[in-house]
C-alpha cells in the first residue's frame, strides 16, 4: 500500500474532526480495531470514525461500528471527551459504551476510502493485558495506563496527553 500516510493526511488532516468511538465490553475483554497508518505503522483504538452532517453521535456510533466490525450495537452512557492531537491529525472524540445487539465481527471497511487502500488491517476482543503488551505511540492514548475494564467505565471529564486522571 503505498502513500498511506499521505492518503491519511489528505482525507483526515489538517482539520478538526469530531469524532465518535464506542467501547464494547464483552468478557473483560475490549473490542480493538487495528488500522495501518503507514509503513511499518500501525495504531489500535476502538472502533469509531468521523461524524457526517446533519446527523447525532448515536446514529454516526451506529453507522461507524456497522462498517467497521459488522455488529449491531446499541450506544450506552457517554463516557469522556478527549482531544487527539498527532499532526497532521486532530480531532475531538467522545467515547459511549456499547452493548452488542446483533451481527457477527468481521474486519470491515472505511467507505470514504477505496478498496486498495483500506486502513482496517485487524479488529478483535482484546484483555487488558494484551492492550498493555502494545507499544504507547502504537496505541490511543487512553489505553495507556487502564489496569483493568473498570477503568473505562469510570472515565470522565477531559482527556488530552497531559491528562494525569488515570493513575
Amino acid at each position: 500500500m503505498q502513500n498511506i500516510e499521505k492518503e491519511i493526511n489528505e482525507k483526515f488532516g489538517g482539520r478538526l474532526r469530531t469524532r465518535v468511538n464506542g467501547v464494547l465490553i464483552e468478557n473483560d475483554k475490549i473490542l480493538m480495531i487495528k488500522h495501518q497508518m503507514g509503513l511499518n505503522k500501525s495504531f489500535w483504538n476502538v472502533p469509531g470514525g468521523g461524524m457526517d452532517y446533519n446527523t447525532n453521535a448515536t446514529d454516526n456510533l451506529k453507522r461507524e461500528f456497522l462498517e467497521e466490525t459488522g455488529l449491531e450495537i446499541e450506544v450506552k452512557k457517554f463516557l469522556t471527551v478527549s482531544e487527539f492531537l498527532q499532526p497532521p491529525l486532530h480531532a475531538i472524540e467522545l467515547y459511549f459504551e456499547v452493548s452488542k445487539k446483533s451481527g457477527d465481527l468481521i474486519k470491515g471497511i472505511d467507505p470514504e476510502l477505496s478498496e486498495n487502500k483500506q486502513l482496517i488491517e485487524e479488529v478483535k476482543f482484546m484483555s487488558i493485558e494484551e492492550i498493555s503488551e502494545i507499544k504507547k505511540e502504537e496505541k490511543h492514548h487512553l489505553f495507556w495506563k487502564i489496569k483493568s475494564v473498570n477503568d473505562i467505565r469510570i472515565w470522565k471529564g477531559y482527556f488530552n496527553f497531559e491528562n494525569k486522571c488515570i493513575k
